[in-house]
C-alpha cells in the first residue's frame, strides 16, 4: 500500500511540474487531444498502461 502512495504522489509531483514549468504546451496538447479519435487513445493508454506494469514488475523481482 505504501508503494501505491509514492507512485500516485510521483504522478501527481510529474504532472504538477510540468504544468507549472510549461502552462502553455499543456494547454495546447490538452486542445489536440480532441483531434485524437477514441480507439488511438485508448491504444495508446493501453501500451502506455502495459509499459508501466511490466516496468514496475521489472524493478520489483
Amino acid at each position: 500500500m505504501k508503494e501505491l502512495i509514492i507512485a500516485f504522489g510521483l504522478f501527481l509531483f510529474i504532472e504538477g511540474i510540468l504544468y507549472a514549468l510549461f502552462p502553455s504546451k499543456m494547454k495546447s496538447m490538452l486542445l489536440k487531444l480532441n483531434e485524437v479519435n477514441n480507439s488511438q487513445l485508448r491504444s495508446g493508454g493501453l501500451i502506455f498502461a502495459a509499459i508501466g506494469f511490466l516496468l514496475i514488475w521489472y524493478i520489483k523481482n
